[in-house]
């Protein structure tokens, strides 16, 4: 299952082959898509990202977020919203800050290259078997 930051792009974890020297290793890895106003990213370049057809996209949830913050849904999605509108905005002005996702990676942009920088922490709670195929290749 994949989940849609409106205005942001779309996080979803694939499976994924990858062929060793001796055997074919199948990991769980993260991947991000970028879903931004194309007007804020003038002179960006960003991976391209395809997301598998049989990924079901699900929008953020609102409800299940402020239930881990005491927040009304409604303040919630303002919060989210007024956020990736700043980020969109200092991005437009040629600002370049780093995007934290707490406890998933950090969306940054390094010669003009704006893409998302997963934590290891993240990649090894997905992928418990072939950990460090998974961590090489994210």
């Amino acid at each position: 299952q994949g989940v849609l930051v409106p205005g942001l792009g779309t996080f979803v974890v694939v499976h994924e082959e990858i062929s060793g020297t001796e055997e074919v290793y199948v990991v769980r890895r993260p991947v991000f898509r970028l879903d931004m106003d194309m007007s804020c990213l003038r002179e960006l370049v960003f991976p391209t990202v395809m997301i598998p057809g049989d990924i079901e996209i699900m929008p953020l949830d609102y409800w299940w977020l402020s239930q881990t913050n005491s927040l009304p849904p409604d303040v919630v999605r303002g919060c989210v919203e007024e956020t990736i509108l700043l980020y969109s905005l200092q991005l437009r002005d040629r600002q370049r800050p780093a995007f934290a996702f707490k406890n998933i990676g950090i969306l940054s942009c390094q010669d003009n290259v704006l893409c998302m920088q997963f934590h290891c922490s993240c990649i090894t709670e997905l992928e418990s078997r072939d950990t460090w195929v998974a961590l090489l290749f994210t």
